[in-house]
């Protein structure tokens, strides 16, 4: 047998998306797909939204595939009740994820439904590393009377780690984005960064841009840019900025890598979409997406990858579009599409 594989429906559209990625994965070589409950469904199977069982199975695979979590009917005001979110929370640190990787490459058969002029963005093809476990979201905080705070923290080890995921994604070059004028942070993450560079990676270009700045460039000159390694923070902003170059959130895929020897978590960027649930009209190409980085970051299959990115941009060259994208195709004509061209 091939890669052994989790896959995770979860919620909403997940389970129609997630059926669509199996068979591509099918026509793409041999695949053992071992599907565990994750979000929502755990929490109405099990009483939480992941099982200790699923973070095992999970940490035993060669790679984990997620569609979506959360719903209304699991939204609540207690505190204590158990939330779909948590599945995916609780996969990030159970499996020691610390690098988030979103590449923005717009469709050339999509250039027109971007908000910037089509010949702004033809030939962006950018990758975003984010930090994903320190900073300010993990930092101590808290609030006193009317101050409050939220601490910043990196330790160079941090750093290097998530530097090292940058520099052996990078094509052309690394921006490194920070605050260095400013933050004590960013002046450490910007000496560990060029370090790692210059130790391991000598022969990949390194630029710096503070964030304010690379916030502009993103929109002023995006096809400038290949691999952009960044904390937390600033990755969670960018991320979204650069997302919206391709015109529609709901075409992106992302990738959660921790160290080389455990398995990365790969899932599309939209939510569950609850509302279009069960009306086999979900747009499956942000999860074919995260199929194709999951063939190339989490099982080093970078032909199949590739195969799969092709058939989707000759899909969408041949006319293919989803209700999202402003057509009729269904999921299940979306998936023939893509299938047809690969």
């Amino acid at each position: 047998m091939g890669a052994h594989l989790v896959t995770l429906p979860g919620d909403g559209i997940g389970p129609e998306i997630l059926a669509a990625a199996a068979a591509v994965l099918a026509r793409l070589g041999e695949f053992e797909l071992d599907e565990r409950l994750v979000g929502g469904a755990s929490i109405d199977a099990h009483g939480t939204a992941l099982t200790d069982d699923v973070l095992d199975a999970c940490r035993g695979a060669d790679a984990v595939l997620l569609a979506a979590v959360g719903g209304p009917e699991w939204d609540t005001v207690d505190p204590q009740a158990p939330r779909p979110e948590q599945g995916l929370l609780g996969l990030r640190k159970g499996l020691g994820l610390f690098a988030n990787l979103r590449p923005v490459r717009p469709s050339p058969a999509l250039l027109d439904a971007s908000p910037l002029k089509r010949d702004h963005i033809e030939g962006t093809d950018l990758l975003v590393v984010r930090e994903l476990t320190g900073g300010i979201y993990f930092g101590d905080s808290g609030r006193e009377g009317d101050r409050a705070h939220d601490d910043c923290a990196y330790s160079a080890a941090e750093v290097e780690r998530i530097a090292r995921v940058g520099f052996e994604s990078a094509r052309t070059k690394v921006t490194s984005v920070d605050k260095a004028n400013v933050m004590e942070t960013s002046r450490l993450w910007r000496e560990t960064v060029a370090r790692v560079g210059a130790e391991e990676f000598g022969e990949v270009p390194l630029e710096h841009l503070l964030v304010d700045n690379a916030a502009m460039q993103l929109v002023s000159r995006p096809a400038d840019f290949d691999v952009i390694v960044t904390e937390n923070l600033f990755g969670d902003i960018l991320s979204d900025e650069a997302a919206m170059l391709t015109g529609s959130l709901g075409m992106l895929p992302s990738a959660s890598l921790g160290e080389p020897d455990t398995p990365g978590l790969f899932e599309p960027v939209h939510g569950s979409a609850p509302d279009i649930a069960g009306t086999g009209t979900a747009n499956p190409l942000a999860m074919f997406g995260s199929v194709a980085l999951m063939l190339r970051h989490g099982l080093a299959m970078e032909s199949e990858a590739a195969a799969l990115e092709s058939a989707v941009d000759k899909a969408l060259e041949g006319g293919l579009r989803t209700r999202d994208l402003g057509g009729e195709a269904t999921t299940e004509d979306a998936t023939r599409a893509v299938l047809g061209n690969l």
